[in-house]
């Protein structure tokens, strides 16, 4: 633990206090009506003349020690919305609280203190890496930024992260591009973890990984968030890795969240077609169920968020839509999100949610994630070497 220097308080495990008037059970993460609009600049002079609207009008929570998994299509507005959270990106509009604490109404001269209470880990474990800085440097630098501990403090500190994410201590002097993706990785993640975060944001963090080193990245997760109490926004578009590591999972799509449930309700009774459409596509570790299911394959690309849809903003791609004789309310009216009837934590975008469930159970759709036995997929498996 780090002791001495302006802070002496904070170590590995340590929790800091909370906003008064908050408890236990209050929301880490509240986020309410969340925009992220990138301009369209154009002429010598680079006159905006339009907005992408990356993110247009998001609402989430994530209690403390949750996970929280956000799944979509590329382009969606997945990453928009972490570096909105931890303010990589400056929203357009909308409210983010972190322990009741709006973010958005910090400057950011302000925004350093804060910024101990939620980290980023990137999607490219080489690039989120300095190249010249050698991994005890890496993991030292916020420490050093934000003047906490001793010189000697700060390399105990270091070799203490780099054990707790599986690596051994000793590898403080050795360079990213010594290791492997894998290792480059769990430095990354010791890095997030060095202030003690409360919240940390995981960008597609396994993605750029083998197969074979994915498992073994998600299991570490599991076990800082269960050792640490750390709350994670995970963002992905594998909805095996999701319904391993979520509690929740809100399925986004341009700009908007179209469904939001725990993750068992999400996969066992998906609601909106759009997600009923990225299950049937999802591969599943069965060739029995491989050769038997039923797919349901979108047509064309997301419309560009530069000009989304009237109404229904996935009524242009929408498999079900001429099921339901191209009802016009899709095309005009916009879908708000409300609670199914099956459980008052799922709520869907969709006019038409219960012509959906009566639909899709008829449809042989896959268990993603879990392979004929019922157990799921990500279990952990020796290391990934250098």
């Amino acid at each position: 633990m780090l002791g001495g220097g302006r802070d002496p308080g904070i170590g590995v495990g340590v929790r800091r206090a909370m906003s008064p008037g908050l408890t236990e059970r209050s929301p880490l993460l509240e986020v309410r009506d969340l925009k992220v609009w990138y301009p369209v600049r154009a002429g010598i002079f680079r006159r905006r003349v339009g907005w992408v609207r990356a993110v247009d009008g998001v609402d989430f929570t994530l209690e403390r020690g949750q996970t929280l998994g956000l799944v979509g299509e590329s382009g969606c507005g997945k990453t928009s919305i972490g570096r909105a959270v931890v303010r990589v990106v400056e929203p357009h509009d909308g409210s983010i609280r972190i322990s009741g604490e709006d973010l958005l109404a910090i400057k950011r001269s302000g925004l350093r203190r804060r910024r101990r209470r939620f980290q980023m880990v990137f999607q490219d474990p080489f690039s989120s890496l300095d190249p010249r800085q050698t991994v005890g440097q890496v993991i030292e630098e916020p420490l050093r930024i934000h003047s906490l501990g001793t010189r000697s403090e700060r390399r105990r500190r270091v070799e203490q992260l780099l054990e707790l994410v599986g690596l051994p201590g000793a590898t403080t002097g050795r360079l990213p591009r010594e290791f492997s993706g894998g290792q480059r990785q769990r430095i990354g993640i010791a890095r997030a973890l060095a202030l003690d975060p409360d919240l940390v944001v995981c960008d597609e963090p396994i993605s750029a990984l083998d197969v074979s080193i994915q498992a073994q990245i998600i299991n570490l997760f599991e076990r800082l968030q269960t050792q640490l109490g750390i709350a994670l926004l995970f963002i992905a578009h594998d909805l095996a890795v999701v319904r391993h590591i979520a509690h929740d999972v809100a399925v986004i799509y341009l700009g908007k969240i179209v469904e939001h449930a725990p993750s068992r309700t999400l996969f066992e009774r998906p609601t909106h077609p759009y997600t009923v459409a990225l299950l049937s596509t999802a591969p599943v570790p069965d060739v029995d169920v491989e050769r038997s299911r039923e797919r349901i394959p979108l047509s064309g690309d997301p419309p560009s968020p530069a000009d989304p849809p009237s109404g229904c903003r996935f009524h242009t791609r929408c498999w079900l839509r001429s099921d339901l004789g191209n009802p016009e309310e899709c095309a005009t009216t916009e879908p708000v999100l409300q609670t199914c009837e099956d459980a008052e934590d799922h709520q869907v975008a969709c006019h038409f949610a219960a012509q959906v469930s009566e639909r899709i159970a008829g449809l042989n759709l896959p268990t993603v994630g879990v392979s004929s036995t019922g157990d799921q997929s990500g279990r952990e498996s020796g290391s990934d070497g250098a």
